[in-house]
């Protein structure tokens, strides 16, 4: 990484004061004081005050967890929300471009194309690994972003670490590396590594091992002048009371996830076990996320007969390297017998 990431900011992003909330304002002990400032209405029903612009008891709680740094942590409406933040910091529209690898994470090339930004697209090998080689030499001056998903989404697969590392070197822009599926991988963060490559941005959520997809909540982590710029245009109230109680509860009760985890990995090795058995099964992907990518005889036809005898998968089949695949997600105990049932009664 040659290029200063100051210099990859958009220069209208630099220069931008950041709007700020009545909350910002007040910075004091809350406790007897009366708030006449942000035109709120007065009544006192729990919810009647704009939550906490910054979501400092849930970022505390984070960088406990995640030990980090809160000024190097962001919270958005969900990973999408962060993940079009970091495309608005960083890409001008119809000039700059960002860099895909598929399959991939579908919503890349949606926030892309929301924010009139190109995307280059080079796919994964046979093996769901990047091409170090053909990456770095597609990338140009405005190549500003590669997204790459680690466990990856559709294959599930981790990404090697020599590989990404090449490319947290070699690359001249930003390098988002997505972490949604982290706590069912067997590996460490690269939330670790933050110090050694200021150009690496982690995204993590609290919607997969969590439990939490209902209430929206991405994590961002990144250096402190990274997130600096990332706050300067997020909205000011992007993450709403209901949401940072949910997080912080789940937050502390660490037992739980664990709990949900440690079950999960379970039933996906059982499932796995299972799924091999079957003549329409031609190939089940390693996996260290909670879902298994299934390559069958045809994906399309045993789609349908799941849905018609009510399970609902995905059909993974139009992804590069994807073709006459479905994904499974890891389910209960009694939903992946049901899935397995279903199978046996397939001809």
């Amino acid at each position: 990484m040659k290029t200063k990431v100051e210099n990859l900011i958009r220069k209208n992003v630099k220069a931008l004061k950041p709007y700020s909330s009545a909350r910002d304002d007040f910075k004091g002990i809350g406790d007897n004081m009366v708030f006449l400032d942000a035109n709120e209405n007065p009544f006192d029903r729990g919810l009647n005050r704009y939550p906490d612009p910054n979501q400092t008891e849930v970022k505390v709680r984070i960088s406990e967890l995640k030990n980090i740094s809160t000024d190097q942590l962001l919270i958005g409406n969900g990973s999408d929300e962060v993940l079009d933040l970091i495309v608005r910091v960083f890409c001008e529209p119809n000039i700059d471009k960002i860099m895909i690898l598929p399959p991939t994470y579908g919503m890349y090339r949606v926030i892309a194309g929301i924010n009139a930004v190109d995307v280059i697209a080079v796919n994964l090998d046979s093996k769901f690994q990047p091409k170090v080689k053909e990456i770095l030499s597609a990338a140009n001056e405005t190549t500003k972003i590669l997204f790459l998903c680690s466990p990856n989404n559709p294959s599930g697969n981790l990404m090697d670490k020599t590989k990404v590392e090449a490319i947290l070197n070699g690359f001249e822009g930003i390098v988002v590396i997505d972490e949604a599926y982290a706590d069912f991988s067997s590996e460490s963060s690269w939330i670790q590594e933050l110090d050694r490559f200021p150009n690496l941005i982690v995204t993590q959520t609290l919607s997969k091992a969590y439990g939490l997809a209902g209430i929206r909540l991405g994590m961002c982590f990144a250096s402190p002048l990274i997130i600096r710029a990332l706050n300067k245009i997020k909205p000011p109230y992007n993450v709403n009371a209901l949401t940072q109680r949910e997080a912080l509860n789940k937050l502390r009760d660490s037992g739980s996830l664990n709990k949900d985890v440690d079950q999960i990995l379970t039933e996906r090795k059982l499932l796995e076990q299972e799924l091999v058995k079957f003549d329409c099964v031609k190939q089940v992907f390693p996996s260290e996320s909670n879902f298994l990518l299934v390559a069958i005889d045809d994906a399309k036809r045993r789609y349908n007969e799941l849905i018609d005898m009510g399970i609902v998968v995905r059909d993974r089949s139009s992804q590069p390297g994807c073709e006459n695949c479905l994904r499974f997600t890891v389910g209960t105990a009694e939903e992946n017998r049901t899935l397995i049932n279903a199978l046996t009664k397939l001809k």
